[in-house]
Order: structure tokens, then sequence, then C-alpha cells
């Protein structure tokens, strides 16, 4: 005879665990960029050699070590705001505070390494506008985010929080829009290039929209 109450039980773990899925998923998608970034944070800091690609890092690298633990932070953090039972708590509103401006520092730094460093050949004109429309998109997006809380539509303020930390996350789907192209053909034109860096990043506000739109955030105790 089946115990109703173990059943219960059984069925209380899994969508305990359920509601972690999402969270974890995106932490490991952040580590592509936060290993990226831990790397190049080592060679500035170590002293590497400097190259034409680098160059501009040694040059000026307050606006990269800034984008780079800017970034990390807000990936990392921003993870646990889809956890239901944290969303219930201080945790979800301290943890925003600190996200707006973690978000604006890695989207504002990010657009001015677009604009003022020089930038490799293989990045182009192409990658340029897309790199400004989507950080323009992610400063946007905050701080519409910012003024919906502000007015307490807390509806409002989720879509456009969660369409700024998907643009944010495009490092890390940009890897494996990258990775296919990289077997199959080898190194990708600028052209190509700045296509599957946008890519990443409609991908990511693709899969936000369609959360947004299917997925209502239901706290779990």
């Amino acid at each position: 005879m089946t115990n109703p109450n173990l059943t219960d039980a059984n069925q209380l773990a899994v969508a305990r665990r359920r509601v972690w899925l999402i969270p974890t998923g995106l932490i490991g998608l952040s580590l592509v960029p936060m290993v990226a970034g831990s790397l190049r944070l080592t060679e500035l800091a170590r002293g590497a050699e400097v190259t034409a690609d680098n160059e501009r890092f040694f040059t000026t690298p307050l606006p990269v070590v800034v984008h780079i633990v800017a970034a990390t932070l807000y990936l990392g953090i921003g993870a646990f705001q889809f956890v239901p039972n944290l969303r219930r708590g201080a945790w979800h509103r301290t943890a925003g505070r600190a996200l707006v401006p973690l978000g604006l520092a890695a989207a504002l730094s990010g657009l001015w390494m677009a604009v003022f460093y020089d930038l490799p050949p293989s990045d182009g004109e192409l990658l340029l506008f897309f790199r400004l429309i989507f950080g323009t998109g992610m400063v946007v997006a905050i701080v519409l985010g910012v003024v919906a809380v502000r007015r307490h539509d807390f509806a409002t303020h989720r879509t456009w929080m969660m369409r700024g930390y998907a643009i944010g996350l495009g490092a890390g789907t940009q890897a494996f829009t990258h990775v296919p192209w990289l077997i199959a053909f080898g190194t990708p034109s600028a052209f190509t290039r700045a296509w599957l860096m946008a890519a990443g990043w409609l991908i990511n506000l693709a899969v936000a929209e369609w959360f947004i739109r299917t997925r209502p955030m239901v706290h779990v105790s």
C-alpha cells in the first residue's frame, strides 16, 4: 500500500530540486565569461606579453577590469534571483539593489570599450554596431526595470530585468554559437563572427521572452 505522505514528500522534494535547475543552468552558462574574464585579469596582473590582440587592455586597463568584475558579480548573483523562495524575502530586494549598479557598470564599460578601444580587425564595424545595440538595450532594460519597481509594477519589473540579464549572459551563449562554426568551417570572417555574436544575444532574448510568457514565477515553499 502506497504511503500518501511519503508520496507527497517525494513530490515536494522533486519540486524543490526543480526550482534550482534554472539558476544552476545560468551559473553553468556564466562560467564561460567568468573563466575568460579571470584569465584576462590574471594576464593583466602578471604583465603578460603585449600583443596586437591585448595591447588595448594594457594601455587602458580600467574599463576591462570594471567590465569583468561587474559582469561576473552580475551574472553570479543574478542567477539566484530565479529561485522562488529567495524572491519572497529580503534577499531579492538586497540583491536587486546590488545588481542594478553592477549591470549598468558591465553594460556601460562594454559600450565604452566598443567605442574607444582600438578593436582588432576580426571584430569589424558590424560587430561594433551589434555591441552598441545590445549594450544600449541592456542599459535601457535595467533602467526600465528600476522605473517599474518604483511604481510597484512588479510584472513589468520582472520582464525588463530578465531581458537585461539575458543580454548580459550573451557571452556564455556566444561560446556555443562559435564552437560549431569553428569545428565545421574554421575561423569565421569578421562578418560571420558578428552574426555569431548577435546569435548569442538573440537566442538568450528569445528564451527570456518564452520564459516570461509561459513560466510565471511560482513560490515553492
